[in-house]
């Protein structure tokens, strides 16, 4: 089973699977690229799996369905361009010969699923699709859940398997590690992957997938209850180290300021 990220807007991935003909899509915002993507590889959309309903992530299902037939699964309890297959954390999807697991990760938006598929295809590491929970070295705003939903999101993902792909939704990855350096500035293993993702960025190659593995290692939001970022959240915010939900909370405002 193949995988690409498909650029869209200014920073967007449109995340495709395909193989023999035949693709999926991720929370495709835009239908341009995905049709594009489709042409070049000569391949026929048969599946869209959205994250949640932020029109960055919707707006192009409507024309991909049309053009294609393509089935549409989506989170239960979120508005998505229908007809839809809606579907909550618990449940399972079975797109392009694959099984996806669906888990609720609540926290930028209410209802924000994930899906996570532990057999990809032979020899090759599990896939999380994961919208905008998890970016590499950060996590997504909170525009409608809470710190303590977020928190519980993203440890619920961190305990996939350490070489789960993570498919984040966003090329976010230099501003994330900008802050997370600042966070923990003696983290030597997150110095070698920022080096690492400007080369990368420097070439015009996404830093996309990351692993959750790594992730645990660079990304502040999964390391908040280590004891390095509580300190560093406490002293520079005034955050009772204490309470993990006001440390994250407390993290996750440094962030939406840092410049």
């Amino acid at each position: 089973m193949k995988l690409t990220p498909v650029p869209a807007f200014e920073d967007n991935y449109l995340w495709m699977l395909y193989e023999s003909g035949e693709a999926l899509v991720v929370d495709p915002g835009d239908a341009a690229p995905v049709q594009a993507a489709l042409q070049r590889l000569g391949a026929r959309l048969v599946a869209i799996l959205v994250t949640h309903h932020h029109r960055d992530h919707t707006g192009g299902i409507h024309a991909l369905r049309e053009a294609t037939g393509a089935v549409v699964y989506g989170p239960a309890s979120e508005v998505i361009p229908g007809p839809f297959t809606p579907h909550q954390g618990g449940d399972t999807v079975e797109a392009l010969g694959l099984r996806f697991e669906v888990i609720d990760v609540p926290g930028h938006t209410a209802g924000h699923i994930a899906y996570y598929c532990n057999k990809p295809g032979p020899g090759q590491a599990p896939l999380l699709f994961c919208g905008d929970t998890l970016f590499s070295a950060g996590c997504g705003r909170l525009f409608e859940g809470t710190p303590a939903q977020m928190l519980a999101s993203l440890e619920r993902l961190s305990a996939l398997p350490g070489d789960t792909r993570v498919c984040c939704a966003h090329e976010y990855t230099l501003s994330n590690l900008r802050f997370a350096r600042a966070v923990e500035p003696d983290n030597a293993p997150l110095a070698a992957y920022q080096a690492q993702c400007e080369a990368l960025r420097a070439q015009g190659t996404p830093t996309l997938p990351s692993t959750l593995a790594l992730e645990r290692q660079v990304n502040p939001f999964l390391r908040s209850r280590e004891a390095g970022v509580v300190q560093s959240v406490a002293s520079t915010r005034g955050t009772d180290p204490q309470d993990p939900v006001a440390v994250f909370a407390a993290l996750r405002q440094w962030k939406n300021e840092f410049r």
